[in-house]
């Protein structure tokens, strides 16, 4: 997976609903259409909104539709890449999540995941974590994998960009 363009890995503060989606939809403008997203955050703590932004960034119309598949553990969505949005909350175990057989789709499709940090295998994944602040803003940190250097070494990209507020 090669750095996308749209949003500097970092920590970001947002303030509302809005803000969440907008710095996600500002994520998703530098997606190539194949990226895997884990949402990792308490319940309540913005991961569907986040969901949400990412969608009306990769041109989805009517992100009304965007709902946290958490009793149909797979929603599809249609916009300028395929995105598959699953949510591992009730799932018992990794059997389960290996048996919803997303991994089919890595490299065609968005696959954004609720409860990501649930997925115990290695995945190339860029990850999103949301804390809810005292005041209910969110605290929101995007990191994406190492990626190989010319040498063939593991390395993380170094946390650069604005803070938004």
């Amino acid at each position: 997976m090669t750095r996308t363009s749209g949003l500097p890995d970092g920590v970001y503060r947002t303030r509302s609903e809005r803000g969440t989606r907008l710095l996600a939809r500002r994520l998703a403008s530098g997606f190539r259409g194949d990226e895997v997203v884990l949402l990792v955050g308490e319940l309540g703590a913005g991961k569907t909104v986040f969901a949400k932004g990412i969608a009306s960034g990769l041109g989805l119309k009517n992100t009304r539709q965007v709902v946290s598949p958490t009793f149909t553990l797979i929603n599809v969505y249609r916009a300028r890449a395929p995105i598959l949005h699953l949510d591992l909350y009730r799932l018992g175990g990794q059997a389960e999540i290996r048996d919803l057989g997303f991994e089919d789709s890595i490299g065609e499709a968005v696959i954004l995941i609720e409860w990501g940090e649930r997925v115990d295998f290695p995945l190339p994944a860029l990850r999103v974590h949301i804390a809810v602040e005292p005041d209910g803003g969110r605290v929101i940190r995007v990191e994406r994998p190492a990626e190989k250097g010319k040498d063939g070494i593991r390395r993380k990209p170094r946390p650069r960009g604005p803070r938004l507020g």
